[in-house]
């Protein structure tokens, strides 16, 4: 293989001294490694609520005991991008892999009869989910600009985690016992961490920023991509997050399925998103991406419409959930395929940060709001429409100012 010098790689050389694709995929290994850690209370939150083991739980409840690792993940990955900025992937992957074990071990030793406990669990589990911040700009620094696109939305795939968590975590629960998918995931961090402290290297060349962490925070906050970015991720990303933790409880309260089956069904959601993200940071490619973002919020509009009026499961229902989430999936690619395109390389990991805590606050908030109004209401129609009408808003703000601003960078 070739290097970023022109040189010629044997297989050896390539692990010493790193190689654009080997370090792809151990960037998009650990992402997946993560969110399957971050992942793990979402299919189990319908089992505690089922089961009475911790109280009666309320909808509203269940909504918070999942969505709290979503915020901190958030939140946090403003931090740990412009650490990554200062410090690089080689160091910020095996850290943040090693940091996550011990909330996960936490909750299987010492929180699984308590709420109050997993939700201080949960708290720190949101450490797993800022792998995010660290993985962009360490792959973006990997790549010449005409490859940046596919480079993160190869990358993106690795929010599959969930997926793995939605497939097995309930089932391991129920056939191993209930600390043993926390176990697992500990075994899987540790073997990674490992790993990629062997493996990894930083991109030759790579900026090292040396400025004040507060500085740079605040100079990052102030480029129009940062925050019109940050739009487009709230709803994209976050929309995905939203169903990935909440869809389990919907599909049984709506829907009267099994946990196992809805988890099924959210693993769908979530492979369908997971692909799609891929194919949308490499349409970014090869066409303008804020046509691909269109693109992708209008169908988000319209499924959301259309899941609002509680189709049920069968084709009409599966198709729109479907849609919506190679909507959403695509679009969460092209977003970071707009920003490879339009920020300085050394700013990529802050920006980064500040656009995936974006985009995890947009999952944050859905699920409370939607626990929120179907304790309300006893329907879900309302939340889905509010849906729609923030994707047709976020569709108006794309092919307008965002346009504009992808267009004085070009």
């Amino acid at each position: 293989m070739t290097s970023p010098e022109g040189t010629t790689d044997t297989p050896d050389s390539a692990v010493r001294r790193g190689s654009p694709w080997l370090m792809l995929a151990l960037a998009t290994v650990g992402f997946a490694v993560n969110f399957w850690a971050w992942a793990l209370l979402s299919p189990l939150g319908p089992k505690f609520r089922a089961s009475g083991q911790l109280g009666q739980l309320s909808e509203s409840d269940v909504a918070l005991l999942v969505a709290v690792p979503v915020l901190v993940g958030s939140l946090g990955r403003i931090p740990v991008g412009a650490l990554t900025d200062r410090f690089g992937g080689r160091v910020m992957f095996p850290l943040v892999s090693a940091m996550s074990i011990v909330p996960v071990l936490f909750l299987a030793f010492f929180a699984l009869d308590s709420y109050a406990l997993i939700l201080f669990g949960g708290f720190f589990l949101g450490i797993s989910g800022t792998v995010f911040a660290v993985g962009v700009p360490f792959v973006n620094a990997w790549f010449p600009p005409e490859k940046r696109g596919t480079a993160t939305g190869i990358f993106g795939a690795g929010m599959g985690g969930t997926a793995i968590s939605a497939l097995t975590t309930v089932h391991i629960w129920d056939g191993a016992g209930h600390r043993a998918p926390f176990l697992i995931t500990a075994v899987v961090l540790a073997a990674y961490a490992v790993a990629a402290w062997l493996l990894m290297r930083d991109a030759p060349g790579r900026t090292v920023v040396t400025t004040p962490m507060l500085t740079r925070i605040r100079a990052n906050v102030g480029l129009p991509i940062t925050w019109q970015a940050g739009i487009l991720y709230a709803v994209s990303f976050g929309g995905y997050v939203a169903f990935s933790v909440y869809l389990p409880a919907y599909l049984i309260t709506a829907h009267d399925l099994t946990a196992s089956d809805a988890s099924t069904r959210m693993a769908g959601f979530v492979v369908v998103a997971v692909v799609m993200r891929t194919v949308g940071g490499v349409l970014c490619d090869r066409f303008e991406a804020v046509t691909v973002l269109a693109v992708c919020f209008a169908l988000t509009t319209v499924c959301a419409a259309v899941a609002a009026t509680n189709p049920p499961m069968d084709v009409r229902g599966t198709t729109a959930f479907l849609l919506m989430a190679a909507a959403l999936g695509a679009g969460s690619g092209a977003t970071f395929g707009l920003i490879a395109q339009t920020t300085d390389p050394a700013k990529v990991g802050g920006v980064t940060g500040l656009v995936g805590a974006a985009g995890g606050l947009g999952g944050f908030v859905p699920p409370l709001l939607m626990g929120y109004i179907y304790g309300r209401t006893d329907s879900y129609m309302l939340g889905l429409l509010l849906l729609a009408i923030t994707a047709a808003l976020t569709l108006v703000l794309t092919l307008t100012v965002v346009r504009r601003t992808a267009g004085g960078a070009s």
